[in-house]
C-alpha cells in the first residue's frame, strides 16, 4: 500500500463522516462537492461533524482516492468506513431516505 493510500485509509477508519471533495465544507471548489456538502447538510449532519479532505491540496490523495475507492470522480463519501459514492449517488439516497438512516445510524 503506497504513503497516499495508507493516509487515506486512517482518515476513512478514523472519521465517521468523510468527504473528499474540491474545496471545503464553508468553500466549495465545485458544484459536485457543493451539492454533496449540502445533502448532509439536508440529512441534519452538523457542519463540524463533516471531516473533508481537499484533494485539490494534495495531488497524491487526489489520484489515490481513484483507486482506493475503485470510483472514478470526487466527491466521494465515506460513512463509518463505509464508501458511499459521488453526489449523484448521495442524492438519489437522500431522496429515497437511506443516506439519512445510514448517517443516523438507524436502520
Amino acid at each position: 500500500m503506497s504513503n497516499a493510500q495508507q493516509r487515506i485509509d486512517t482518515l476513512v477508519k478514523s472519521n465517521d463522516v468523510l468527504l473528499f471533495m474540491k474545496g471545503n465544507a464553508s468553500f466549495p471548489q465545485c458544484g459536485f462537492s457543493g451539492r454533496a456538502i449540502q445533502i448532509l447538510k439536508a440529512c441534519g449532519v452538523e457542519p463540524k461533524a463533516i471531516t473533508t479532505v481537499n484533494v485539490l491540496e494534495d495531488a497524491e490523495i487526489r489520484a489515490g482516492i481513484k483507486d482506493y475507492s475503485n470510483w472514478p470522480t470526487i466527491p466521494q463519501l465515506y460513512v463509518k468506513g463505509e464508501f458511499v459514492g459521488g453526489s449523484d449517488i448521495m442524492m438519489e439516497m437522500y431522496e429515497n431516505g437511506e443516506l439519512q438512516q445510514m448517517l443516523t445510524g438507524q436502520a
